[in-house]
């Protein structure tokens, strides 16, 4: 009963730790939204100010570091979610297994 009991506690310490990484992985998410949300004002502040003074050297460039930034935020995003997306599926696989052991007791 005891190696049962050690199993359980061992997947809900690996649960919780699981638990604990989504959340952080998530809070990593939405401050790269957030950013990337402050990138795409950017890149519109400069379209419009080239719209109306002209394109000058430097609104262009600014302009093709803000895309160029935006692109690698939207980047991290990707990785971010599918990180979110594979600790979750840990998760289940962990619960699947707690389940496992409960019918065994």
């Amino acid at each position: 009963m005891t190696g049962g009991s050690d199993r359980r506690d061992a997947l809900l310490a690996r649960r919780l730790d699981l638990v604990a990484s989504v959340s952080a992985l998530t809070a990593e998410a939405l401050r790269l939204n957030q950013k990337r949300a402050g990138i795409e004002m950017d890149v519109l502040r400069l379209e419009l100010e080239i719209g109306r003074s002209g394109a000058n050297a430097q609104l262009v460039q600014d302009l093709h570091e803000a895309e160029r930034s935006g692109a690698a935020i939207m980047q991290a995003c990707m990785a971010c979610e599918d990180r979110i997306v594979a600790a979750e599926g840990d998760i289940e696989d962990v619960d699947r297994r707690l389940a496992a052991t409960a019918n065994e007791d």
